[in-house]
């Protein structure tokens, strides 16, 4: 008894040991669920010691012949009487037995029972986690030897333009609002604050579905999440294209966004483990031409359909259709087409083997290889792999008994795949990423806010720039008198003082930017008059009639009204609008803009392998951040188209540089799960970019500059910090 008693408290002293490993290394949330499993595993170990000690109680065989009891249990029988029931020489108590108040040895006791157990748990997890981690890496090398052998061809080229019609999808919905917008205000009469939500509610909804969807491809696979997220982007979408509120338009809009916001970060996970280590870095940065071209797809078709409004129609007032709803609904064919394109591609093998599924990773890397050598005339070569490295599992048994209804199940499963896709987010901060992810999320918000800062800062400073320009034009007319005159001409950007106008008539015209202050009109007729920024200010009408205009009596601003009258005044939105014409400007700017990163995207995709992804990263923001400053220079238009460009042409090297370091700074059991947060947090920084630069159109430009050229600097500097990973294997 003394040797199985030290056996036990060996056992227990090495169980607390391992107890305060796992805490240390877990974290508390993972330590509470080994503490839950651990108290099962207790009572069973703590059993069995019981179980070891009773068969010592059953007789033995002497070396006489005769058997004998191991302990003074043997003398029960004798000298047994009432008055001692209950008790034996080692006053042992029995259950029934009135105990008293424990006594300290005794809880001590219990609780050496419980951590014994406890730490047989941890043990068992810790064992866990180390095999799996040793199978990770075992895998990562053969998986990489395997991508050797299947060589790179038409396989990793038809993967790669499928992909690229989504990441096309994701450059398109960037652009598609603030196209629509100078049109759709008219048509939903929207007012400044209602802009500004359209324009960001994208983000947003963008932001909530690369976390999303990046949690849910590391569960159910990427290709799979892919094709669910690319849907509700196509479906909402469409459905935008017809609805005729605001608010219908708006919530259509932010559930296109939650869609299309998975794009990025699974396209490059998903075409990463399909690539071997010489490849990966060139041909993911060749892989983001496809936002560019989601760009240019976007400002070609604005401004092929948008202006043609002979391609309208509606239905009385109430529904109406104009061209740029037929643009909206264009703009959601690369969706359309990714999801037709990936219903004939397979998953990825590497989530596959990395959740245990050896023969599906094995038949797929047999179609890569199988693929690449009939393209490049090898048909006879046979794919070698027989056996690859898989990853083990932990059992994760939920009990779905036949009583529970369908409704019940299904609520416990999306429960369990919530609580799995949470619980690997939080992985992503365990002591061995927490430096790599603290280091990433300061990267990805100092260049987007910079980034998406300065390119919406710079449309709004063109438009700032235009105004500025066509107010130095304004005629002023003061102290005419006009007279029996007729106007059936278009009036614009002219300012009237004190005038006079007797008996004039002014009849199917449109009035633009147009003032008058301190003027008399008498028996003059107003007929099929349309107007924009016009005001009459402290005018006086005598006598006056207005028939079918929009000159409602909010234009006239302390205005007396003698004997006139308003008949038949025209319906609709009560707002004025900027100049149609600078539709056209905002889809020829958004083109130079998103044409001068092809340069960029070259060059990346061309040194990216050659100079590493830190120089790459660190290099082109440092670059950038430079260019910031050439914007005191920028008071033309031109010169401010120049700058987008050349901004956007040096910053695209960046965005490749960590799209690229993103995917492989993780294993792949937490990568699109990493890449989904730091492009989320990527958006939120885009929002307050957008929201903070705009507030500065026309005050100064020397908030921006600092806070722009400050924030690529801080980025470049952090980027050095970060672990080089060109020549790795992919984890």
């Amino acid at each position: 008894m003394d040797e199985g008693y030290r056996d036990r408290t060996a056992f227990i002293k090495g169980a607390k040991d391992i107890a305060k490993e796992v805490k240390r290394h877990a974290g508390k949330k993972v330590g509470r669920h080994v503490d839950k499993m651990a108290d099962e595993y207790t009572k069973r170990s703590y059993a069995r010691f019981e179980e070891e000690d009773d068969d010592e109680d059953y007789p033995q065989q002497a070396q006489d012949g005769s058997y004998y009891r191991s302990n003074s249990r043997a003398n029960d029988e004798e000298g047994h009487s009432d008055s001692t029931e209950g008790h034996d020489e080692d006053d042992e108590i029995y259950e029934g037995e009135y105990q008293g108040i424990p006594r300290a040895d005794s809880s001590g006791k219990a609780d050496g029972q419980a951590d014994q157990a406890q730490q047989a748990q941890f043990r068992d997890t810790t064992q866990y986690e180390a095999e799996r981690r040793k199978d990770q890496e075992e895998l990562a090398q053969q998986y990489e030897t395997i991508l050797q052998e299947c060589g790179h061809g038409r396989f990793q080229w038809t993967l790669y333009f499928v992909l690229g019609l989504a990441l096309m999808a994701d450059g398109v919905e960037i652009f598609v609002v603030g196209f629509v917008l100078p049109s759709a205000e008219k048509d939903m009469c929207l007012s400044e604050p209602n802009k500004g939500m359209l324009g960001l509610i994208v983000y947003l909804g963008m932001m909530v579905g690369a976390f999303v969807w990046g949690g849910l491809a590391d569960r159910i696979g990427r290709r799979q999440t892919l094709l669910i997220s690319l849907s509700i982007n196509s479906v909402f979408a469409f459905f935008s294209s017809f609805v005729q509120g605001y608010s219908s338009f708006l919530f259509c809009r932010l559930l296109s966004g939650v869609g299309i916001g998975g794009s990025i970060p699974i396209v490059f996970s998903y075409y990463s483990e399909f690539l071997a280590q010489e490849k990966r870095g060139e041909h993911l940065s060749w892989l983001c031409m496809f936002w560019m071209i989601g760009g240019i797809y976007a400002a070609a078709m604005a401004w092929a359909i948008i202006p043609h409004y002979g391609w309208s129609f509606q239905m009385g007032s109430a529904y109406q259709f104009h061209s740029w709803r037929v643009f909206v609904l264009v703009c959601a064919f690369p969706a359309v087409a990714a999801i037709a394109a990936l219903n004939i591609m397979p998953e990825s093998p590497r989530f596959y083997l990395e959740n245990g599924k050896h023969d599906e990773g094995w038949m797929i890397l047999k179609q890569v290889h199988d693929t690449n050598m009939r393209a490049k005339g090898y048909p006879e070569r046979v794919f070698s792999v027989t056996t690859i490295k898989t990853v083990k599992q932990m059992d994760e048994l939920v009990d779905m008994g036949d009583s529970m209804a369908w409704h019940q199940k299904w609520r416990t499963k999306l429960s369990n795949l919530f609580h799995q896709v949470w619980s690997n987010f939080l992985t992503i901060f365990n002591p061995e990423f927490r430096r790599t992810t603290y280091m990433m999320m300061a990267v990805w918000f100092s260049m987007s806010f910079s980034y998406y800062g300065l390119t919406v800062w710079f449309p709004d400073m063109i438009k700032y720039l235009q105004k500025q320009e066509y107010s130095s034009r304004t005629k002023v007319f003061i102290k005419e008198k006009v007279d029996h005159v007729s106007f059936n001409f278009t009036l614009e950007n002219q300012v009237h003082r004190n005038g006079e106008f007797f008996n004039n008539k002014f009849m199917n015209l449109k009035m633009k930017s147009m003032v008058f202050e301190d003027s008399l009109f008498e028996e003059c007729y107003f007929e099929d008059v349309t107007s924009s920024n016009t005001l009459f200010k402290n005018c006086t009408f005598i006598s006056t009639l207005f028939y079918n205009t929009d000159l409602f009596k909010y234009r006239l601003i302390n205005s007396k009204l003698i004997n006139s009258t308003f008949l038949h005044n025209k319906e609709g939105c009560l707002l004025d609008f900027s100049d149609e014409n600078n539709a056209y400007m905002i889809y020829f700017v958004s083109f130079l803009g998103t044409l001068a990163v092809l340069p960029g995207n070259i060059v990346s995709a061309l040194l990216m392998d050659k100079i590493g992804r830190l120089r790459m990263l660190a290099g082109s923001s440092v670059i950038s951040c430079v260019s910031c400053f050439f914007l005191s220079f920028g008071n033309s238009e031109s010169a401010m188209i120049a700058l987008l460009c050349l901004f956007g042409g040096i910053s695209i090297a960046s965005w490749n540089a960590l799209d690229v370091l993103t995917v492989e700074l993780y294993p792949s059991d937490k990568r699109t799960t990493a890449f989904g947060f730091l492009n989320a947090l990527c958006k939120l920084a885009a929002v307050l970019g957008i929201s903070i630069f705009q507030s500065f159109v026309g005050i100064t430009k020397a908030v921006p500059i600092l806070f722009a050229s400050g924030a690529l600097a801080a980025g470049s500097f952090l980027a050095l910090k970060l672990p080089e990973t060109r020549g790795i294997v992919l984890q």
